[in-house]
């Protein structure tokens, strides 16, 4: 069912409750129940709006999940809750109070930035997704705030509102699209549409390169727990060219000052693996400066140092043992170490984490980690273990 109205009348919500956390296994028996007094049709949209729900809630607060509507496109490509509020709160602090959300979706941007307090005009031009945005901004008392359009965003005026967000559809027929002018709209559209603005942000892939950012954009890359979620082009920040990663939750945000490539140098007692948002923002050398440290390889984004300097932009780890890449000789440690439970981190390596688990066969009531990484070129194997502080007196 691809019209989202027979949900929206009194039957269609009564079977959304009905159906609410209906698990998989039980589907088959709750809609054969169902069809007995509703339209094949209507139950199975329920049964279908009600996984899509479940799914959404690991982006969205599960008790906004449960009154929201989805597409399947629109769960996987909704940016989560807590990232779309971090973005709304930079606007209100540039003093944004209207906003043209272009490439709507099914509305999460627009709704995190309604819930800041900015009228929000939410463009798609297909109907489906439109109709669903509109469904989402009733469902969660939002109308006030946030206007949706079927259109066209090339269409769309966005003179009369203080910036501009644009999330263009960046996957294709055949998946993921990694070519910005392959999005949908262009990446190049977008940012003749966010120079028009008094401000903008544009939501892009993080794996974006460096070269394509404008000269007068800022460039954030943003974690959520330690995940990369997207990275965001800012036009009108006062602040063109700079270079900034941000974790949330928090939020912790590292700017970038310029600073050369930090040198290789020898392993020392503590390894640290930089925030994924740091070592795309190109901010490895801040985090090194921080802990005094320097790179296992001038490839490879490990810092290595002496002492302990905790950082919110790195997890740090001690180092107990260095080895040349040998699966009998690392085999043979942890069995003297009786290390049962093995955590398995690789960069520059070809050799996957479970691949490397079933050859070692770990076994015994302690726990290590093991980087499998080169060290000044060399395939080599780091082992040892989160780092913690010392104890106070």
């Amino acid at each position: 069912m691809n019209d989202l109205a027979p949900l929206l009348t009194p039957e269609g919500r009564a079977l959304l409750e009905e159906v609410r956390g209906t698990a998989p296994a039980d589907e088959l028996a709750v809609a054969t129940r169902l069809r007995r007094d509703h339209p094949s049709d209507l139950v199975s949209a329920a049964l279908g709006q009600a996984r899509l729900r479940q799914r959404a809630a690991a982006k969205f607060a599960a008790a906004d999940a449960e009154r929201m509507f989805f597409t399947p496109n629109g769960v996987e490509q909704s940016t989560r809750a807590s990232v779309a509020a971090y973005r709304a709160r930079r606007l209100t602090d540039l003093g944004v109070t209207s906003v043209a959300d272009l490439c709507c979706g099914i509305g999460g941007d627009a709704i995190a930035l309604a819930r800041a307090g900015i009228r929000v005009l939410a463009v798609d031009r297909d109907p489906l997704t439109a109709a669903v945005a509109r469904a989402n901004a009733e469902a969660l008392g939002l109308t006030g705030l946030m206007q949706v359009r079927e259109a066209d965003v090339a269409e769309v005026d966005t003179a009369g509102y203080d910036a501009v967000f644009v999330d263009p559809a960046r996957r294709g027929g055949r998946g993921r699209v990694f070519d910005p002018e392959a999005y949908s709209p262009p990446l190049s559209w977008a940012v003749e549409a966010a120079r028009r603005a008094p401000h903008a942000a544009l939501k892009i892939a993080p794996g974006i390169p460096h070269e394509a950012v404008p000269p007068e954009a800022e460039a954030e890359w943003i974690s959520d727990g330690g995940d990369v979620k997207e990275a965001v082009l800012w036009f009108g920040t006062g602040a063109p060219g700079a270079v900034r990663a941000t974790l949330l939750p928090g939020p912790r945000t590292l700017l970038g000052r310029g600073l050369p490539d930090p040198g290789v140098r020898p392993v020392g007692r503590y390894l640290y693996e930089p925030d994924g948002a740091v070592i795309r923002a190109h901010l490895v050398a801040e985090v090194a400066e921080e802990v005094g440290g320097g790179l296992v390889d001038a490839t490879i984004a490990y810092v290595t140092a002496d002492e302990l300097h905790p950082t919110p932009y790195a997890a740090p780890y001690e180092i107990t043992d260095q080895l040349p890449f040998n699966l009998k000789k690392l085999k043979a440690l942890l069995r003297e170490r009786e290390v049962g439970t093995l955590t398995v981190k690789k960069r520059g390596s070809a050799v996957e984490p479970e691949e490397l688990r079933r050859k070692v066969k770990p076994q015994g009531p302690n726990a290590a980690t093991v980087f499998l990484t080169r060290v000044a070129g060399a395939p080599t194997m780091l082992v040892g273990g989160p780092a913690r502080p010392p104890e106070g007196p």
